[in-house]
C-alpha cells in the first residue's frame, strides 16, 4: 500500500457523476492522502499506514518546527484512491498498472482505511468516489509532501 500525504490548508473534492463535477467534501487545514492499495496488500497494510499517518508530526509547533500531528492539530483528512500510485514505468511510455489491486480489494482495504481514520480524527474526514473521476483543489502547506510505502517500511 502507498500513500502521498500533504499538509493542506484547504482541500475540495468534486466528483463526476452524470457527466458534472458534484462537490463531495470540503475541509480546512489537514492532510491529503492519496492512497494506492497493491495487488499483495492486506489489513496489515492498512494497519501500517493508518498508524504512520496519524501521528506522523509534520505539522508545526509554536517554535516554528514540524513537531505536531494531525491528532495533536486536531486536523481534518481528505482521503483519495489512486491506483495510478502503483505504476510501473520500467518499458516504454505507456505506464502499466498490473501491480494495482483489482476494484474490489482495493475498496475493501480503503473502506477500511477511512473507518480507521474516521474512528480517531477530531476534525473532518472526506473522501473521494472510489473510481470515479475526480478533481481535487487543494493549497499544499509548506509545501510538505511525504511518500510512504507499507512494503517498503524504513526503520
Amino acid at each position: 500500500m502507498r500513500a502521498i500525504i500533504q499538509r493542506t490548508e484547504g482541500v475540495k473534492i468534486s466528483a463526476e457523476v452524470d457527466g458534472d463535477y458534484q462537490v463531495n467534501g470540503e475541509m480546512g487545514e489537514g492532510l491529503l492522502v492519496l492512497l494506492g492499495v497493491e495487488e499483495s496488500d492486506s489489513a496489515e497494510d492498512v494497519d501500517y499506514l493508518f498508524r504512520k499517518i496519524k501521528d506522523m508530526r509534520i505539522f508545526n509547533d509554536d517554535a516554528g518546527k514540524m513537531n505536531l500531528s494531525v491528532m495533536d492539530v486536531n486536523g481534518s483528512i481528505a482521503i483519495v484512491s489512486q491506483f495510478t500510485l502503483h505504476a510501473n514505468t520500467k518499458k516504454g511510455n505507456r505506464p502499466s498498472f498490473i501491480r494495482a489491486a483489482k476494484p474490489d480489494k482495493a475498496e475493501s482495504l480503503y473502506e477500511e482505511f477511512i473507518m480507521k481514520m474516521e474512528s480517531v480524527i477530531k476534525g473532518k474526514v472526506i473522501t473521494g468516489v472510489f473510481g470515479a473521476m475526480m478533481k481535487i483543489d487543494f493549497i499544499n502547506d509548506g509545501p510538505v509532501t511525504i511518500i510512504i510505502d507499507s512494503k517498503n517500511r524504513e526503520l
